[in-house]
């Protein structure tokens, strides 16, 4: 197994989907039955901070009936057992990937599970529902909202993203729509630094042609058949 070469793995909306999570957008460029003008930027919690709260607070109850599916686990095992760097960057706002026991992670859209004080900028995990006007434990600021990344704000830990995208041998992009930027520039950004590119996806994203190599089918086959291949290398 040639395990010395670093790995960077973007993952989005199609890994999660199997398990049962609604993707980004769904039909007639809705999220999960709203505008994404409406629940996802600063404008709109600044609007209507009672719907907002109650959007995500919908979502992060919906992680209780879900789990990680086989394409989670695969890359679970592949964290384990790669000896070189890795990283895996992951626009999903859920846990699954925590929960399949991936250890060298980012969330680089935010955590559903976490708050964070609009005041301080104080992070909290946060399993329960986040009424507005929730008080910051560090603070007492009555700020607390939910820790992810609106439309119009900067992404989580793109320094070190950049970083990893400047050392990888290879960059694995999966179940994302190529269309979301700035994770839908990464392949090109993998390409200038001299990364092989692989894709794995349901079906060809808007970004297909940087790849070097497109595979297309659920992440439930794939990445499992992928990551076997990889390690029997």
């Amino acid at each position: 197994m040639n395990d010395e070469r670093g790995i960077m793995i973007l993952t989005g909306a199609g890994i999660s989907a199997e398990s049962g999570l609604a993707t980004f957008r769904g039909p007639g460029g809705l999220w999960e039955g709203h505008r994404v003008e409406d629940v996802c930027t600063p404008e709109a919690l600044a609007a209507d901070p009672a719907l907002v709260h109650r959007f995500y607070d919908l979502r992060r109850d919906a992680l209780n009936d879900v789990t990680p599916n086989a394409a989670h686990e695969a890359l679970a095992r592949l964290d384990a057992a790669w000896a070189g760097e890795l990283l895996i960057v992951t626009q999903n706002v859920d846990d699954l990937h925590e929960r399949a026991g991936a250890k060298r992670l980012l969330h680089m859209h935010g955590e559903l599970r976490s708050a964070l004080c609009a005041s301080c900028d104080e992070r909290a995990p946060w399993p329960d529902p986040l009424p507005p006007g929730t008080s910051c434990a560090a603070c007492g600021a009555p700020a607390m909202r939910p820790d992810i990344v609106f439309f119009g704000e900067m992404p989580y830990q793109m320094e070190a993203i950049e970083a990893a995208l400047s050392r990888c041998d290879l960059f694995v992009s999966i179940g994302t729509s190529g269309a979301v930027y700035p994770a839908a520039g990464f392949v090109q950004l993998a390409r200038r630094y001299g990364a092989e590119t692989l894709e794995l996806n349901l079906e060809p994203s808007a970004g297909s042609d940087w790849f070097d190599d497109s595979r297309f089918g659920p992440a439930s086959v794939l990445v499992p058949a992928w990551v076997d291949a990889l390690l029997a290398a």
